[in-house]
């Protein structure tokens, strides 16, 4: 099997005025979420957070405590890709300037933070909008504003909008509930990895992440006429009672539906408890780190989603375009560019950059002013290609994030994830 490293995650109301030089806009020429601008209603008029030689963004992520260890990588792939336009003189002419508070994974420091990135900072963007606490408690406040917010590093329900043009809030990372449909639709249509499967344990956290998969779960339960097979149990603490639960209901194969801090602990509960059966998870989780080998037995096979493949071939001068950047970034030492030039939230920052200069890039080639409503248009103007291999579409104001996943198994022996089966959609894998 190809050997895979993906892009892993835990991995989240006011108004303000536009700012044009010292002279603020009246509220008639502020885009707004609850009146989405169309491509021919754009604003001519300077966003906040542009000058004629900078292009002001931010963003909130937790760099202390528990989740450093994804926000501190996040945010330097992020800053090195920004690093690198500047230094190759800017967009038009404009360099990015970035600003970001440590919201420490909470919510009411998160919303704080990002109504002080917006009100006082004035930025033109959030970018890489971070975590499950901070993105779920800030998206109303985002859409009242309209202020664009490219990439959330989180995949909650709440981020998904079937058709809504203009919207501000530009998710990347595929929404939780289709993954959930896609990990049952793989549980009873890959008999070659799980066998015949009748019944299928679901051990979920009562919280964003874990409810949002589970509802998609549920739902394609419902498609497949299983609902009566999949047993659900929440769990919290060590999973202790959840796992035995799951064990007296004869499970085939169990899902856990939860971010990455949570799914170690109940990986671990499943091999206290003996319960020797297939496991599936979340691509939040899909990165080595949070998969202990003596938890892993040949009864007892783990797989992770993953949505963006550094392995191809077709990708190889991308993957070292990214450590190039990384290696570059003048603002870590060696020993941590070694560390991040192969780091999966490393990546996810750099793939949020990128996506976001596209879209300044496109607006800077149609020869427009650069505002909230020109940007979201020129963004909606077509799918955006980014590194990696992946494709994001935001055209006819689509906001569902990436829908296309791949399964990795994790490999003992090496202690890598590696590829079980391709990038597909939910209609090929049930086809």
């Amino acid at each position: 099997m190809e050997k895979l490293r993906l892009f892993s995650f835990a991995l989240l109301a006011s108004t303000v005025m536009l700012v044009v030089g010292c002279t603020p806009t009246t509220s008639s020429e502020a885009p707004s979420s609850s009146a989405p601008v169309s491509s021919s209603e754009v604003v001519e008029d300077p966003s906040q957070g542009i000058t004629a030689t900078t292009i002001k963004v931010g963003n909130t992520a937790a760099t202390t405590g528990v989740m450093a260890a994804v926000g501190l990588p996040f945010n330097a792939g992020l800053q090195a890709a920004f690093e690198e336009v500047n230094d190759a003189g800017g967009i038009g002419g404009r360099t990015i300037e970035f600003v970001h508070y440590d919201d420490t994974f909470n919510a009411a420091t998160g919303l704080a933070d990002t109504e002080k990135l917006v009100e006082d900072d004035e930025v033109f963007a959030l970018v890489g909008h971070f975590g499950t606490p901070t993105v779920s408690a800030t998206i109303d406040y985002i859409q009242d504003v309209g202020i664009p917010m490219v990439y959330a590093a989180t995949g909650i329900n709440q981020l998904y909008f079937q058709r809504t043009p203009g919207n501000p809030v530009m998710a990347v990372q595929p929404i939780y509930k289709t993954e959930g449909r896609i990990l049952l639709a793989r549980v009873y249509n890959e008999p070659e990895l799980f066998g015949a499967v009748d019944k299928v344990g679901v051990i979920y956290t009562a919280d964003d992440a874990g409810l949002s998969i589970k509802a998609g779960i549920d739902v394609e339960a419902l498609e497949l006429g299983k609902s009566a097979e999949v047993v659900s149990q929440a769990g919290s603490g060590d999973f202790s009672a959840a796992v035995l639960a799951l064990a007296t209901a004869a499970v085939d194969v169990v899902i856990v539906a939860t971010n990455q801090a949570y799914f170690p602990v109940a990986l671990t509960a499943m091999a206290a408890g003996a319960l020797e059966v297939p496991v599936l998870t979340s691509y939040v989780s899909a990165n080595p780190y949070y998969i202990a080998n003596a938890n892993v037995t040949a009864t007892r096979p783990v797989y992770t989603n993953a949505w963006v493949d550094v392995s191809s071939p077709d990708v190889a001068d991308e993957v070292t375009a990214f450590a190039t950047c990384i290696n570059a970034y003048s603002a870590l030492d060696e020993v941590t560019k070694a560390a991040y030039a192969a780091n999966s939230f490393a990546i996810a920052g750099y793939i949020a950059a990128k996506i976001f200069i596209a879209g300044v890039e496109r607006v800077e080639e149609e020869g427009k002013v650069l505002t909230w409503a020109n940007y979201i248009a020129a963004m909606e103007s077509a799918p955006i290609d980014f590194p990696l291999g992946g494709v994001i579409d935001f055209t006819d104001g689509k906001r569902w994030g990436v829908d296309s996943l791949s399964l990795l198994k994790y490999n003992k022996e090496t202690s890598l994830l590696e590829v079980s089966r391709p990038i597909e959609t939910l209609s090929e894998i049930l086809a």
